[in-house]
Formats: structure tokens, C-alpha cells, sequence
């Protein structure tokens, strides 16, 4: 019996296998250096120019001329060979590949370390490295040594203010930032049944953050609604008697909301624990929590208040932006004083649209704060969607028990 990561590759744990890419792409930071490799290798044509995307959404819009350029030439690029192209406001790359694009049992590539996100589907979703990414293009195909698996496995339901950014910040806390290195993580178990695809993309999103080669959710009946949803027909799968590594158990109702302090993911401490550190920023967004459904939550929070802290959101798609601007989401954090940006990754990165100066404290729904990692000297703090929106409205670090009643 097999994983779900050995089933999809068709090879026991530990085996090198090459295999056929379903889906490969890349954005407009790591794909100008996959063009750079591509135009080295003399490649010519892409191998499979339907089943390959270019998504700008780290520096998009462009915040200079350079970057504009750069983002000229991969414009190009995109037309001249044909592949899925996605321009600025789109959304975040991870997050368009979810919108009916990636399929249950397919084997994914993208050029971006939150590539795992797509596991949440029940698909072999990795990130790799500019260079081999132009071999991807070239050839359509990699190879890979198929991940031992930690069965993580979930009970009950959330009770609270407590969320799917919570579990995920709690599970790196336990496991630690390199306690899964080059594993798959399985999520599965009764309490998978209460998850909506939103959290579990979320869920997906950190695995990495534990130096995970991946993370998974089977395919179940709440996959398959959700791709109806894009036209798309799925089958579900099934676990299988199998052998893992190892096993975390969760129970989602003793999950509490908690924070990442930083400068470290798996530095997970309550969030009652921190109440009260002044903050300057508070960032909603990124490929870990820009979802409608995190926009929505953070809307029901804020609704009818005044944030009292600058607070930044940041779609992840332009469909996200347009279901919140048709129902009244965005109207409600609009009117509470948030700032929406385009659809992308925003301040995530530190480029551009909310960067911190030095001293200045954040606290972001976004999956990493290594220092110096939203702005040289400035401190990024990591929560949930309803921490951040209790939090902003306080101004200062805030349990969001209380402010929110699932």
C-alpha cells in the first residue's frame, strides 16, 4: 500500500524517479532567471506550452524601470512560445493555478517554494529552482526522489477564534522549521471532513515551513465541489493501509490562535501570550491568507469599526476581488480604513506596496518573517486572519476571542 506522494509518483519512498510535469510555471521574479537558463540551453520550444504558465505577482505592478523591462521581456517571451500568461492584478500564482487549473494525482512544478499550496488538491505540488525549471520547459519532464510521509493526522472541529492559519503556525511549531526536510507532510483523518478548500490551501502553503517537500490533502468530496465550481471534473481518492515515517496527531478543538514571533516560523507562542506590543502595520494577504474567505473574515471583524493601525490587504486573485467587490467585503474593509491593493503578493516580499522601515513592527497573515525579509530593521509577527483583524482594530497585539463568534 502507498502514500498518497508514492501513489502519484508511481515509486516506493526513497526511489529516484523522472517523471512527466502535469503543470509548470513560474512568476515574474524566478522567471527571468528561468529565461536567462532557457536562452542558454538553446532549447528552442517549450515542450508542452498548455500545461505551462508565466504569473506576475511579486513585483506587479512593476516598482521601477528595470523591472519593467524585465517584465517586457518575459511578456514576450510568453507570447512568442505560447504558454498561459497571466499579467499584473491576475493574482498570485499559487493562487491562480487553484481557480480549476490544478488537478487531483497531477504532478506540479512551480519556480516558488509555496508551490506545496497545491497539494491541498491531492496533487504532487513542489517548487524548484530557476534552472530547472528551464530544463522543465524544455524537456516536460523532471526527476525526483520520492518523500518519505508524516501522516498528520486531524480530529474534531475548530472551536473559537481559531483558524486554519493557527493549525498551520501550531504544526511547525511542533514539528519545528526543519523537522520534515524533503518529507511530504498527509494531512488526513475525520477532521478533514469540516475544511474548506480555502484552509486547506492554507494548511498546504506552510508545509514547507518545516522544510517539507510537500503537503497533501486526498481529494475528497469537498474537491470535487469546488472544481465543479470551475468547470472541472474530479475523482476522489482514497488513503490506503501504508507506512509513514512518522505521525502527528491534532485535535482541531484544542487548536487556540497563536502567533510566529520573530525571527523564526516555528517560534509559535498563544496569541494571549502577546497581547499589547504596539504595532505599525498589519498586512492581510499573500498566498497563505488572501482567499475570499479570508477576506471575508477579516471584513466580518472590522465591519462597522476603524482599524487604528495602517492595514494593508492584498487579494490573491482578481476573482477574490471581484467576489468581495459584488457582495460588500470590500465595502466593509474599505469603510473600516483598510488599504486595498492590486491583486498579487503585495508587501510579502519587501519589494514594494507596504514595506516596514527599521523598528517598525508588522503583523502579517503571510508565512515567513525572516528579518529583513518586508523591510531592512522591522519586525514581522505572523497570525491568523482573525488575529490580524482584532489586532488592527486595537492596534496592539490582540487575542481575537471575543471579537469573532464562529
Amino acid at each position: 500500500m502507498s502514500t498518497l506522494s508514492e501513489r502519484i509518483l508511481g515509486a516506493a519512498a526513497g526511489s529516484y524517479v523522472d517523471h512527466k510535469v502535469d503543470r509548470a510555471y513560474a512568476h515574474d521574479g524566478t522567471g527571468v532567471l528561468a529565461l536567462a537558463s532557457w536562452k542558454a540551453m538553446e532549447a528552442g520550444c517549450i515542450a508542452d506550452p498548455g500545461r505551462t504558465c508565466l504569473i506576475f505577482d511579486h513585483i506587479a505592478p512593476a516598482n521601477n524601470s528595470v523591472a519593467a523591462g524585465l517584465q517586457q521581456e518575459l511578456r514576450t517571451f510568453a507570447g512568442e512560445q505560447e504558454i498561459c500568461f497571466s499579467d499584473i492584478g491576475g493574482g498570485i500564482c499559487h493562487q491562480v493555478m487553484a481557480e480549476g487549473i490544478a488537478l487531483p494525482g497531477e504532478v506540479i512544478v512551480g519556480a516558488d517554494s509555496h508551490t506545496c499550496t497545491l497539494g491541498a488538491f491531492g496533487a504532487f505540488a513542489t517548487g524548484v529552482g530557476a534552472t530547472d525549471m528551464a530544463a522543465i520547459w524544455a524537456e516536460g519532464a523532471t526527476w525526483f526522489r520520492v518523500p518519505e510521509t508524516i501522516a498528520v493526522n486531524l480530529t474534531g472541529r475548530f472551536h473559537g477564534a481559531a483558524e486554519a492559519k493557527d493549525l498551520a503556525l501550531t504544526y511547525v511549531g511542533r514539528l519545528g522549521m526543519d523537522g520534515a526536510t524533503y518529507r511530504a507532510l498527509e494531512f488526513l483523518g475525520e477532521g478533514v471532513v469540516s475544511l474548506s478548500m480555502d484552509s486547506r490551501l492554507t494548511i498546504c502553503n506552510m508545509s514547507v515551513e518545516t522544510g517539507a517537500k510537500t503537503g497533501l490533502f486526498y481529494a475528497d468530496e469537498t474537491t470535487a465541489r469546488f472544481l465543479e465550481g470551475f468547470g472541472v471534473h474530479a475523482e476522489s481518492q482514497e488513503p490506503e493501509d501504508c507506512c509513514y515515517r512518522e505521525e502527528l496527531h491534532l485535535d482541531l478543538g484544542e487548536i487556540v490562535p497563536v502567533i510566529a514571533v520573530p525571527p523564526r516560523v516555528d517560534a509559535v507562542r498563544p496569541a494571549k501570550e502577546l497581547e499589547g506590543i504596539a504595532l505599525d502595520q498589519v498586512f492581510l494577504g499573500t498566498c497563505t491568507n488572501g482567499r475570499y474567505e479570508d477576506l471575508a473574515r477579516f471584513a466580518r471583524i472590522v465591519k462597522g469599526q476603524k482599524v487604528k493601525v495602517r492595514t494593508i490587504v492584498a487579494p490573491a486573485s482578481r476573482s477574490t476581488l471581484i467576489r468581495a467587490a459584488g457582495n460588500g467585503v470590500l465595502a466593509d474593509l474599505l469603510g473600516a480604513g483598510c488599504t486595498v491593493l492590486s491583486p498579487g503578493c503585495g508587501p510579502c516580499l519587501g519589494a514594494h506596496q507596504g514595506v516596514i522601515g527599521e523598528g517598525e513592527v508588522c503583523l502579517s497573515t503571510s508565512n515567513r518573517n525572516f528579518r529583513n525579509r518586508m523591510g531592512v530593521g522591522g519586525e514581522i509577527y505572523l497570525s491568523s486572519v482573525a488575529t490580524a483583524a482584532a489586532s488592527a482594530l486595537s492596534g496592539v497585539m490582540t487575542d481575537p476571542e471575543g471579537y469573532f463568534a464562529v
